[in-house]
């Protein structure tokens, strides 16, 4: 049979004396003598006494864990994310829940209000390529639940954000390839609800612009970020009359699956095509054929400032602070 745990209420009776008492003695509050002291932790190291953490977090209105909802964690870069968040949580002496959404909008509410249920402190968000609203998030605010949103962060006025500029680096990718000797580059662009600021389709088109080079609508494409979706998207680039001889993809995902088509239809890779990519996963590193450039959007960074924002939030819960929009510049690494 296991072991009850000793409670503060068996100490009182040992010594004869009041709950409020060894409380007040175990807390070295001043109203209570050495003696006292001394005698009530003396007795509660000899019983394994451990306060009831539960209890002391229900008093304090608090749980000291926040909840981490994530896409999936197929992708090495929301792992590299959460070593963000839990370093910044490990600090702070709190927990990191984490969930995944699994891209599922429906799976992202109950998430929710899971969390909230469960008297969460605090909530950090990439969210689904299927949420088109944050009803679910904003009804955290009844409940005094901060949010903050990172990485997939949604286009909408009053929230707490941190994500990754793509702009620049979007244009840098393309006037790389194009010093490559690449004139046809094709686009494989996400769902059009992760097409938050469109900074890689408003990069694509500037820097042909910007190149006087003309972007025909033919050569972007789009993905549901499935494999299918991916190969799909890749096997209609290859279909066209005027072949795309470079690829810039939504993410190295997107870009490993564009690589396998490219292979099956005979093309050699780095001569017949070049791809660019975003996310810049250290696993590519370790393929015959990687990327030739990706955009590092610094995953662990943004975890890491995520959370910081979220615990500046829970420092002064219930008070209305600013909305803090952080954003990281990304930058093109070159394989």
């Amino acid at each position: 049979m296991e072991k009850k745990m000793p409670t503060i209420k068996e100490i009182a009776r040992k010594l004869n004396i009041s709950v409020s008492t060894v409380s007040r003695a175990l807390h070295d509050h001043p109203s209570i003598g050495l003696r006292t002291k001394m005698q009530v932790k003396k007795l509660a190291a000899e019983m394994n006494y451990e306060p009831n953490q539960a209890a002391i977090q229900f008093k304090q209105g608090k749980t000291n864990t926040i909840g981490l909802i994530l896409p999936n964690l197929r992708e090495e870069y929301f792992y590299l994310a959460i070593n963000g968040v839990e370093e910044v949580a490990f600090r702070n002496n709190y927990n990191v829940l984490i969930s995944q959404s699994h891209d599922e909008l429906a799976r992202e509410e109950k998430i929710v209000e899971i969390l909230r249920r469960n008297r969460i402190d605090g909530v950090l968000v990439s969210i689904s390529k299927q949420t088109t609203h944050i009803d679910h998030f904003r009804q955290l605010a009844r409940f005094n639940i901060p949010v903050v949103f990172f990485d997939r962060v949604p286009d909408v006025p009053g929230i707490h954000s941190v994500w990754c500029s793509l702009y620049h680096s979007t244009i840098n990718a393309i006037k790389f390839l194009v010093e490559k000797g690449h004139k046809r580059i094709g686009y494989i662009q996400g769902p059009p609800t992760l097409n938050i600021k469109n900074e890689r389709l408003e990069g694509y088109y500037d820097a042909h612009k910007a190149l006087g080079l003309p972007a025909k609508e033919s050569l972007v494409v789009t993905t549901d970020l499935l494999r299918s979706g991916n190969e799909a998207a890749m096997l209609k680039l290859l279909s066209l009359k005027e072949k795309p001889t470079a690829i810039l993809a939504f993410n190295d995902n997107v870009a490993l699956d564009a690589l396998q088509v490219a292979k099956k239809k005979k093309l050699k890779i780095n001569r017949d095509l070049s791809v660019v990519s975003y996310a810049n996963w250290p696993v590519t590193d370790y393929l015959d054929y990687p990327p030739i450039a990706s955009v590092e959007q610094f995953p662990f960074k943004q975890g890491v400032r995520a959370t910081e924002l979220l615990f500046k939030l829970l420092e002064k819960p219930g008070d209305l602070q600013p909305y803090e929009n952080v954003v990281l510049e990304s930058e093109l690494i070159i394989h």
